[in-house]
């Protein structure tokens, strides 16, 4: 790769109109949201539509947020204050949302942890980030390890909802009679309760949320080193959400509904599962996990009309002996993320369904997406395809990292000051633990 030489001031501020392929305009406006907002005001233009479709049972946005401000109330009720950690040790299930926004609500700060944590991993992670208290759900694989990070950290409270309880009632029969062995007991103790136990009602104001406050500590994969836990706040998450919204041609359309297989506690699926579908008022179908032949029977049954995955997921479905049997025809658009998407996987893909299938790219540090193919119209192959709106990039050549402008970290531009790698709306505060590496990565562009 050839870098350029040409200092950072001869560089344009941003793609110019005729050669930005997404079907909004660069600096498009959006409305300057918390995270928790994309929910109120959700709810308040559409409180009976559906915001979660969990195996066949349905929740409303009304029913989301009254369940998040409940769970906001039992917090504040328990001393949790603005900047506490509240850590959500959950698969995909509806809870997820209600402690999601909830915490927020609260002016907590969310912690994801991923559900196939070691109780040592777990622990860890508790110990790094502060989490005072930990949201989870009665299931064998994750409650025994909760119990003993609870014992062996600081962590001060546990909060254990029931799985049966969030599904329709045929198949919370069927687990009653015969997954008991999938099931662990809540035990009765003080520093463990369960969910119904611990939510409020709403009887005072709740702290102020501003869209500068740490909203969510996302640890990184740790493919290049030990994780870190990216700081990044309300206005980054909720930036990325309506980015996101605002690149899809057919976000206004009457059906915005989003296959949701991709793990919520993964910062990819927190933007284009999550808040990118709150906040244009759609439906997430929700998996606990992701499985093939259960992931094409809810697409059969939901007429999803789109599907963000990772690359290893689409080739699984390929591989399924239902997929000849699945019409794919409602999907608009599949996105894939997370790894580089081989081009024989997306021409397969393309071949047997019918759907277009996009590659992005981003990064715990940047909120979740940098870039991506257009979902219509021109898209280059083997490519992460453009920036989304408010977002620069400027591409060095780390082998070769020694022939670029000297000036590299130095303000150019009267009007900006993104010299650096990536910047825009979304970039992170920084490491909790270790803030001076934000600054190795990042080099001035940190809280712009």
């Amino acid at each position: 790769m050839n870098v350029s030489s040409a200092p950072a001031s001869d560089l344009p501020d941003h793609p110019s109109p005729e050669r930005y392929r997404h079907p909004c305009a660069w600096d498009v406006a959006f409305d300057e949201l918390t995270v928790p907002g994309l929910l109120e005001r959700a709810a308040r233009a559409a409180p009976a539509a559906p915001a979660i479709d969990f195996l066949g049972r349905g929740y409303t946005y009304a029913q989301v947020l009254a369940e998040a401000r409940r769970f906001a109330a039992g917090l504040a009720a328990r001393g949790i204050v603005r900047g506490d950690r509240i850590g959500l040790f959950l698969p995909n299930v509806p809870i997820y949302l209600a402690a999601y926004y909830g915490a927020m609500l609260a002016g907590a700060v969310v912690v994801n942890f991923s559900p196939l944590y070691t109780a040592t991993e777990l622990e860890a992670q508790v110990e790094d980030s502060g989490t005072r208290l930990l949201v989870t759900v009665d299931v064998a694989s994750l409650l025994p390890t909760a119990l003993k990070v609870l014992d062996g950290s600081a962590l001060e409270m546990l909060v254990v909802s029931s799985l049966g309880a969030q599904l329709p009632w045929l198949k919370r029969a069927a687990l009653g009679l015969a997954g008991r062995k999938a099931l662990a007991a809540i035990p009765s103790r003080p520093d463990v309760l369960r969910w119904t136990e611990f939510l409020a009602e709403p009887t005072g104001a709740l702290p102020e949320v501003r869209r500068g406050d740490l909203a969510l500590l996302q640890y990184t994969g740790g493919t290049t080193g030990r994780p870190q836990g990216a700081m990044l706040s309300h206005a980054n998450l909720a930036d990325n959400a309506c980015q996101v919204d605002a690149i899809d041609p057919q976000a206004d359309g009457e059906r915005d509904v989003i296959l949701g297989v991709l793990p919520l506690f993964h910062v990819f699926a927190n933007t284009c599962v999550l808040n990118r579908t709150v906040a244009n008022k759609g439906c997430i179908a929700m998996l606990p996990r992701f499985d093939a032949g259960q992931a094409l029977r809810t697409l059969q049954r939901v007429r999803p009309t789109a599907f963000p995955g990772v690359p290893t997921m689409y080739q699984a479905l390929l591989d399924h002996p239902r997929l000849a049997r699945t019409d794919f025809s409602s999907l608009r658009v599949c996105i894939s993320g997370g790894a580089p998407l081989p081009a024989p996987v997306r021409e397969k893909w393309e071949a047997e369904t019918g759907s277009r299938l996009v590659e992005g790219y981003g990064l715990t540090e940047s909120s979740g997406v940098v870039s991506t193919n257009p979902y219509e119209g021109e898209r280059r192959e083997g490519t992460i395809g453009q920036v989304l709106p408010h977002t620069r990039v400027r591409l060095l050549d780390k082998e070769r990292i020694e022939s670029c402008p000297k000036d590299l970290t130095q303000p150019q531009h009267p009007r900006r000051s993104w010299p650096g790698p990536l910047s825009g709306c979304r970039k992170q505060r920084g490491y909790p633990r270790f803030p001076g590496r934000a600054r190795i990565a990042f080099p001035n562009t940190l809280d712009r």
